[in-house]
């Protein structure tokens, strides 16, 4: 993004929930932000062209870890800076779960919630390579292709209603340094998540799609029409471009 900065551009970095919060209270013009919070806001948000973050079958970082059967849970911890997850979790497992069952939104520590609870969803670098003896782990954009056999959307870039930006080509570029260096980046976010390069280059190149194409586009109105028929966006609009 050293363009961005160059073309005149503030660049500022945080959790993808706390630039939705940014976003929405004015204090960004742009932001990537989880695909439910551009849903929530699609009547004042426009959507960026040709970028998203997105999976199409197995992702590996975002995990419904359970200790016993799915319709057993009693207590599921949440990442609380999940939102999207939360929702796709809720679309996925609402007619499994028990009635009964209670949510809890916890600090990110796998071990300690599901110490304290029946099951976790586990998203990020702590659901990267995570396995535990005696639990099933349901990866849910997995879960999800398997359910609509439709691309996934995690986060988008969105832009507040009424704002100009002459920012897409740089952007673009951005995407293209990024993909032509995955093997850099994988080598870079090692010494900082503790994962393997392999296994971060992996979940790069295989696992993350970074396109909006016609794929996402449906399967990100698809999530919407759920989300709704869930009550978990109180309207319905169509996508909107910069």
């Amino acid at each position: 993004m050293k363009r961005a900065s160059e073309a005149g551009f503030e660049i500022r970095t945080g959790s993808p929930a706390q630039l939705a919060e940014q976003l929405s209270d004015g204090k960004l013009d742009m932001a990537m932000i989880p695909a439910i919070e551009y849903l929530k806001q699609a009547d004042q948000l426009r959507l960026l062209p040709d970028i998203s973050i997105s999976s199409r079958n197995k992702v590996g970082t975002v995990l419904l870890v359970s200790k016993v059967p799915l319709n057993a849970i009693r207590s599921l911890a949440l990442d609380n800076r999940s939102r999207t997850s939360v929702a796709l979790l809720r679309i996925l497992y609402s007619k499994v779960f028990p009635a009964e069952l209670k949510f809890s939104r916890e600090e990110p520590d796998a071990e300690k919630m599901l110490s304290q609870h029946d099951a976790a969803l586990i998203i990020g670098d702590q659901a990267l390579g995570f396995s535990k003896e005696g639990a099933s782990i349901y990866d849910l954009s997995e879960e999800w292709f398997k359910q609509t056999e439709k691309t996934f959307v995690h986060a988008v870039i969105a832009v507040r209603e009424g704002i100009k930006v002459d920012i897409t080509q740089t952007l673009m570029d951005a995407k293209q340094e990024g993909l032509h260096n995955l093997d850099r980046i994988a080598q870079a976010q090692e010494k900082i998540t503790g994962h393997s390069t392999v296994l971060l280059l992996d979940y790069l190149r295989n696992k993350i799609r970074y396109d909006f194409g016609q794929e996402e586009m449906e399967g990100l109105m698809h999530f919407q029409s759920l989300c709704h028929e869930a009550d978990l966006v109180p309207k319905k609009f169509p996508l909107r471009f910069v």
